[in-house]
């Protein structure tokens, strides 16, 4: 195989200048989130929270270096406290506010601080106008949900009846938060983030999102290792391997927003004609998305049969608003008897070569194109497992096939015996077929319209 040169237009010396001047007075603000709970330890409930706060805080610059989940002891969390202000500069607390014996964060945050918890009469006021506006009737233990450290900016909750709590410490934020989401995701976007952002100089974070398929993440590492190593120091590259696809974040962390977008831009105009065969999208796009996209812009439809897939594919692909406009149906032709009756396929095709080959998928595909009068048919047809292969087609043998009208094109996969990862690393496959079929209509590349 012969190697391709690519040359790589590295920053000039004043680039560089240039660069350092931009990210030089740059501090990086981190943040630890805590969970407190039993409840999240025994996996009774799913933490949905720490991920919401996590995309929040990046949002305004803010990294995230750790995520606890604590139960409701008293020695952990006080210890939980003190390792997370060590660790970071913002330390974001949820659950544990509640009015009952179990819920003990409040005091536990007293006791840290050396603060007095006493009636916070704003705190008192604001849960009283919630119980009269609920028509409840406020009990002993309720008005104990009023009683705050006096070392804390009390936080109103609009969404409930504990308020959140705000603590500073040798310019360190601890903000403790209940653990409803509903009520913390209220309390975060109209005063948490603001306030965080005016309590410190948060720098820019910036990330872009190239997406592939079709490549693995050796071979593509192997493919960029020159551009990578080039990279600008404040701009950092992950592998984000799936079932089928590997995202590569670029993150840039800088003061000048515009500035790191613009070069984040610079380094991916590098990076497409490396590996442009098999960039599919960026950010927000995924496979069904892109792929309706062009179905619509080229006015085709497409239909599907789906004997070891199940479905699968259609669901995907009927998945994105709008796939009215493009999917016209499918099938699922589990039975041979239906490959014959539903699809046309020969019964001597399925005696000579079985139905997991390359002579029944392609049969398939052509079938349901006409059947559904698509411009394009897909098929699929499989031993997904984990019984059921045989030494010639072993499990995880899987053929899938694309068709036109002008030409066929089928393909064999080989997957292992997990049959619920094999449906959907075959979803995966041949959605990547009908992509890269797709973006070279009539030789013409469409991802250059």
């Amino acid at each position: 195989m012969v190697k391709k040169e690519t040359n790589l237009r590295l920053a000039s010396v004043g680039e560089k200048i240039e660069i350092r001047l931009r990210t030089k007075h740059m501090k990086e603000i981190f943040a630890e989130i805590i969970t407190i709970g039993d409840e999240i330890l025994y996996g009774q409930i799913v933490d949905t929270n720490s991920q919401w706060m996590s995309a929040k805080l990046d949002e305004i610059g803010v990294k995230i270096v750790r995520k606890t989940t604590i139960g409701d002891s008293k020695q952990e969390l006080l210890n939980a406290f003190s390792e997370a202000e060590n660790r970071a500069d913002i330390v974001l607390i949820t659950g544990g506010l509640g009015p009952t014996n179990d819920d003990i964060t409040k005091y536990c945050l007293a006791e840290y601080f050396d603060s007095t918890i006493s009636m916070n009469p704003t705190a008192l006021v604001e849960l009283e106008a919630l119980f009269e506006k609920h028509g409840f009737t406020m009990t002993d233990t309720n008005r104990r949900q009023a009683e705050l450290p006096d070392k804390c900016t009390m936080i109103s909750n609009k969404n409930g009846t504990a308020p959140a709590m705000w603590f500073e410490r040798n310019n360190k934020v601890f903000v403790s938060m209940p653990g409803v989401p509903h009520e913390m995701k209220g309390i975060m976007r109209s005063t948490v983030l603001p306030k965080i952002q005016s309590f410190f100089a948060t720098p820019s974070i910036v990330h872009r999102m190239v997406k592939t398929a079709g490549i693995g993440e050796s071979w593509l590492s192997d493919i960029i290792k020159e551009w990578e190593e080039n990279l600008p120091t404040h701009i950092k590259l992950a592998y984000l391997p799936s079932l089928m696809q590997v995202k590569l974040r670029l993150t840039a962390i800088g003061d000048d927003k515009l500035f790191l977008n613009n070069e984040i831009e610079r380094q991916i105009s590098m990076l497409i004609p490396l590996i442009e065969k098999h960039i599919y999208g960026y950010d927000k796009d995924t496979l069904e998305t892109v792929i309706g996209k062009i179905l619509v812009a080229k006015g085709l439809t497409i239909s599907t049969a789906e004997s070891c897939t199940g479905g699968h594919v259609a669901h995907t692909l009927t998945s994105v608003p709008g796939s009215s406009k493009y999917f016209q149906g499918g099938i699922i032709p589990y039975h041979n008897q239906q490959k014959i009756h539903q699809l046309g396929v020969s019964s001597k095709t399925i005696e000579q070569h079985g139905a997991v080959s390359e002579e029944t998928v392609i049969e398939m595909a052509n079938g349901v194109r006409k059947k559904f009068g698509t411009d394009i048919g897909i098929a699929s047809s499989g031993i997904m497992g984990p019984e059921g292969g045989t030494e010639e087609k072993p499990v995880g043998t899987i053929w899938i096939a694309y068709a036109d009208g002008q030409k066929t094109v089928a393909k064999k996969l080989t997957y292992g015996n997990q049959r619920l990862v094999n449906i959907k690393r075959s979803t995966v496959g041949i959605l990547y077929l009908i992509w890269k079929n797709l973006v070279h209509i009539d030789g013409e590349d469409v991802r250059k319209d």
